[in-house]
C-alpha cells in the first residue's frame, strides 16, 4: 500500500502550467530529481528557450480540451495540477470547475495515482473570497478523480518574479504613506517559493501526504502592513507610513494596485481578496511530514525578501509572473509575408489595410551583437531615444487601465518567447535573425513592432556589417484607428529614427570585459 502512495525518482510526471511561475520552478527540480517529466503546454514555444527544454516532453494541448488532457497523461504515474483561471468575469468559477473536472476525468481514465494541488491558504466557511472558494471548488473536483489527491494551500508566496512579491516591493519603493486598505491587518503566513517547491517536490515520496490537505507557510505570521515594513527595511528605505482606512474594498484595493505596481487590476483582485480573510496555517503537518535540512531553503519572511532581492540584483530571475497567460495572435502579416494587404470585404476606412512604418539602418558590427542591443529594449533600460515620450505613452496607457511601462522585464539581456517587455509581448523570436513583439497597451487596432538583422558580404570593410530594419505595423480598428494612426505618425521619426540609432551605437561600442558571474542558486 505505501508503494502506491509514493511516486519514486524514475516514475513519468505530467506538470501543467509549466509556462507559469512556479510550474517554470518545478520542474527542473524534478528533473533533478530523477524523474521523467512531460508537460502539457497550450504554446510549447514558450519552453523552448529553458535550459531545461531538452530533458523533457512537451505535449501540445489546451488543459480545457479532455483529448489533450488525456494523451498528456497517458502513461503517468503523477499529475501536477497548477492551473489558475485569474479571470475576472463572473464566469471564472464556472471555468476552473470545468477545467479541473477535465484533468480528474483524464487521470482516472489514464489511471494516474498521483495528483498534487497547489491552492489556496484562508480560513473555511461561508465568508471566502470568490476566488478562494473556486480553489476550494476545485479541490473537491480533483478528489472526484481515482488518483490519491494532495492538495498543499498556500498564501502570499515570496520570490522574485511572483506577483505577491512585485505587488509589495513596489507599493513599499513608491509610496513613503500609504493610505491603504483595512486588509493590511489581516494576519498572513508568507512562505518563500523554494519553501513551497519543497513541499511539491517531497509529497511524492512522503506516503502520509496521499489524500491530505497541507498549510504550507513560512515560520512567521504577521499583519500585511508588518511584511511591508519588513520589505522597506531589507531595501534600506526610511520606515513607511501606513494609514488604513475601511472604504477601500477589494475592487478599489485592486484597482490602487494596479496603479502602483506593476500588476494589473485583474490579477490583484483575487490577491486582495484573498487577505479579506485571514490566511494562516492551521497546523504544522507539512512541516513535520516533510521537514528539509537545506539550508538555502528561507524559513522566514523576512530572509525570503532578502534572497528574492539578491536574484532580482545579480539577474537570476528565473520565471516571472507576467509571462504566464496566452499568446495575443496580431493577425499580422511578418517577416517575409507582404504587409499592407487590404483584407477582404473591408475598406480602408474600417480598418482593412495594415499600414507599415519600415526604417533599416546599416551597422558596422555582427548580427549576434546588433541582436543583443535589439533585445535590450524596455524595462530599465528604455528605448534608446525619446524616453520621455515612451514613458508619457506609459501613463496614458495606465491610467485606461493597460500594463504601461509597470511590467518591465524579466531579465534586462535576454528574453524569451512569450514574455513580457512592458506593453509589449515577445510574440516570435528567431535569434539573431528575428525580433517581433506584439503590442499590450490600448491601441485602437493591432499593432506590432519587428526588429530583423541581415548580414553584410563584408567585402567593402575589414569588420562585418550588418542591416536592421524595424518595421511597424498597425491595422486599425475604424475611424478611431486611422485618426490614431495619423496621429501617432510623425512621432515615429523622433522614436523610431533614434530608436536605431541608438541601436547602432550600443551594439558599435567595444564590449566591456566581462564581470566575475554571480554565484549561487536561483531562489526557485
Amino acid at each position: 500500500m505505501t508503494f502506491t502512495n509514493t511516486i519514486p525518482p524514475g516514475s513519468t510526471l505530467l506538470v501543467t502550467g509549466a509556462t507559469g511561475y512556479v510550474g517554470g520552478r518545478l520542474v527542473p527540480l524534478l528533473l533533478d530529481k530523477g524523474y521523467r517529466v512531460r508537460c502539457l503546454a497550450r504554446t510549447p514555444r514558450k519552453l523552448e528557450d529553458r535550459a531545461w527544454a531538452d530533458r523533457v516532453e512537451i505535449v501540445q494541448g489546451d488543459a480545457e480540451d479532455p483529448e489533450s488532457v488525456r494523451n498528456a497523461m497517458r502513461g503517468c504515474d503523477g499529475a501536477y495540477y497548477l492551473v489558475h483561471s485569474m479571470r475576472s468575469s463572473r464566469d471564472f468559477r464556472e471555468h476552473d470547475h470545468s477545467l479541473a473536472q477535465t484533468f480528474a476525468d483524464a487521470a482516472t481514465a489514464e489511471g494516474v495515482r498521483r495528483v498534487v494541488y497547489l491552492g489556496g491558504l484562508g480560513e473555511t466557511g461561508a465568508d471566502l473570497s470568490p476566488h478562494l472558494a473556486s480553489r476550494r471548488d476545485v479541490e473537491e473536483v480533483l478528489r472526484t478523480s481515482s488518483a490519491q489527491v494532495t492538495v498543499l494551500r498556500a498564501a502570499i508566496i515570496l520570490g522574485s518574479g511572483s506577483a505577491s512579491f512585485e505587488i509589495l516591493r513596489y507599493l513599499v519603493e513608491r509610496l513613503p504613506v500609504m493610505v491603504t486598505p483595512r486588509w493590511v491587518d489581516t494576519e498572513c503566513q508568507p512562505v518563500a517559493i523554494r519553501t513551497v517547491l519543497h513541499y511539491l517536490t517531497a509529497t511524492l515520496t512522503t506516503p502520509e501526504t496521499a489524500g491530505e490537505t497541507l498549510d504550507i507557510g513560512g515560520l512567521d505570521a504577521m499583519p500585511y502592513k508588518d511584511l511591508m515594513r519588513t520589505m522597506a527595511e531589507e531595501l534600506g528605505l526610511p520606515r513607511r507610513l501606513i494609514i488604513p482606512v475601511p472604504v477601500l474594498t477589494p475592487k478599489l484595493s485592486s484597482l490602487w494596485i494596479g496603479l502602483v505596481t506593476p500588476v494589473s487590476p485583474r490579477i490583484a483582485r483575487p490577491l486582495a481578496e484573498g487577505l479579506r480573510n485571514r490566511v494562516v496555517c492551521r497546523d504544522d503537518r507539512a512541516r513535520t511530514l516533510m521537514p528539509s535540512d537545506d539550508p538555502e531553503i528561507p524559513s522566514t519572511a523576512r530572509l525570503a525578501i532578502r534572497n528574492a532581492l539578491s536574484h532580482i540584483n545579480a539577474r537570476q530571475v528565473e520565471t516571472s509572473w507576467s509571462a504566464a497567460g496566452p499568446i495575443p495572435d496580431a493577425g499580422l502579416p511578418t517577416g517575409a509575408d507582404q504587409p499592407g494587404a487590404p483584407q477582404p470585404g473591408d475598406p480602408d476606412w474600417a480598418g482593412g489595410t495594415v499600414f507599415t512604418d519600415q526604417r533599416c539602418i546599416a551597422i558596422d558590427s555582427d548580427p549576434q551583437r546588433v541582436f543583443d542591443a535589439v533585445c535590450r529594449v524596455g524595462g530599465g533600460h528604455g528605448y534608446y531615444a525619446a524616453d520621455l515620450l515612451w514613458r508619457v505613452r506609459g501613463w496614458m496607457d495606465q491610467f485606461i487601465g493597460g500594463p504601461g511601462l509597470r511590467r518591465g522585464r524579466r531579465d534586462p539581456e535576454h528574453v524569451r518567447y512569450g514574455e513580457a517587455l512592458d506593453f509589449w509581448r515577445v510574440t516570435g523570436i528567431d535569434r539573431p535573425e528575428r525580433l517581433h513583439l506584439t503590442a499590450e497597451m490600448w491601441v485602437p487596432g493591432t499593432a506590432t513592432l519587428e526588429f530583423t538583422t541581415d548580414a553584410g558580404d563584408g567585402q567593402s570593410n575589414d569588420h562585418e556589417s550588418t542591416a536592421l530594419t524595424m518595421t511597424a505595423r498597425f491595422r486599425p480598428s475604424g475611424l478611431l484607428g486611422l485618426v490614431y494612426w495619423y496621429a501617432v505618425l510623425p512621432l515615429h521619426h523622433v522614436v523610431f529614427r533614434g530608436m536605431l540609432h541608438g541601436i547602432k551605437r550600443a551594439a558599435e561600442t567595444p564590449p566591456l570585459e566581462p564581470e566575475a558571474s554571480a554565484t549561487g542558486h536561483a531562489d526557485r
